[in-house]
């Protein structure tokens, strides 16, 4: 990667420097256009939440900048040898989740691929002065969590057929939540740094957040919501083989103090359509958990910790 080239335009908001959730392009003084692009393998066995687990993960980057999605194009790989039937669904699943969005979908691009894939390409729109970018926290903020975390381990035991049915229904429904209304209730607030939570676990993202505001990010595991039987299945060892590289690469940057490992093990859980991790001034946080209380969202929001000086290590679990 480092031998692609580089790009310089003026207009360019938001580019790959910070590792945020999309591309930014200034079109005019009043609007910038989004760019994003997700897809991936299957992680439920039912084709058409499939398509709506992926299609909300994709419309996610959109809303985590601040902007809402307007056009989508399909990204196909499908094998020969499965029922085209099977495709209908997953193609099904995502039209109605765009449709669910507000936006549309205008075709897409298919191509013969020895294991099912699929995904959005996504376009949106923005004010220029109103992005969430992934840095900007500012000492004394507090954290917000949109949607509950252990997707993955649940999906793991799932795949073991150790994971309830009421598990596996949560876990669902979160993953193919949108977080269009976590957006619509934060843009009301003065956030200073936003960034959805997906494949790299919720330290990862943290991570990630903390090294481009250039502050330590303090996390108070017991206030972090999961998903039922999530952490009696990571005490069990039913943990996603990602959960592990992300320990990897972010673990060094942590000062995880006395914490537990399953608790380690969930918060580095690499998660699908994770919710929104938003930095808000502390004085404003109580009228946004209100104003998550009067919405129609349907996961579960919470303070999970608070922006402090810059230490040692990026991320201070307590």
């Amino acid at each position: 990667m480092s031998k692609l080239p580089k790009f310089a335009d003026p207009n360019l908001l938001v580019g790959i420097e910070t590792s945020d959730d999309a591309a930014i392009y200034k079109v005019t003084d009043e609007i910038a256009m989004i760019q994003t692009v997700d897809f991936f393998t299957p992680i439920v066995d039912d084709p058409y939440w499939f398509g709506q687990i992926a299609a909300a993960n994709s419309l996610s980057d959109v809303w985590a900048m601040g902007g809402e999605p307007v056009v989508a194009l399909n990204i196909v790989g499908f094998p020969n040898c499965l029922d085209p039937s099977i495709l209908g669904e997953i193609l099904k699943g995502g039209a109605d989740k765009v449709k669910e969005a507000g936006a549309v979908l205008v075709g897409g691009h298919s191509v013969q691929d020895d294991e099912p894939k699929y995904g959005l390409c996504v376009s949106g729109f923005v004010h220029p002065d109103k992005i969430f970018r992934n840095y900007g926290c500012k000492e004394g903020d507090v954290l917000i969590l949109t949607k509950q975390i252990g997707s993955g381990v649940i999906n793991t035991a799932a795949k073991g057929n150790m994971a309830d049915s009421s598990s596996i229904d949560e876990a669902t429904k979160v993953m193919s939540s949108l977080n269009r209304t976590a957006k619509r209730v934060i843009e009301n607030f003065p956030a200073n740094a936003c960034t959805d939570i997906t494949g790299f676990g919720l330290l990862g993202h943290c991570a990630e957040m903390a090294q481009a505001s250039d502050v330590t990010l303090e996390i108070n595991v017991s206030k972090v919501p999961l998903i039922a039987n999530a952490y009696d299945y990571a005490l069990m060892g039913l943990v996603p083989g990602g959960t592990y590289k992300n320990q990897e690469y972010s673990g060094g940057i942590i000062d995880s103090g006395n914490t537990k490992e399953v608790y380690l093990d969930l918060l580095f859980d690499p998660q699908t359509s994770g919710g929104l991790l938003v930095s808000i001034p502390e004085e404003n946080a109580s009228d946004v958990i209100k104003s998550f209380e009067k919405s129609d969202i349907d996961t579960k929001v919470a303070v999970i910790g608070r922006v402090l000086p810059k230490e040692a290590k990026l991320i201070k679990l307590r």
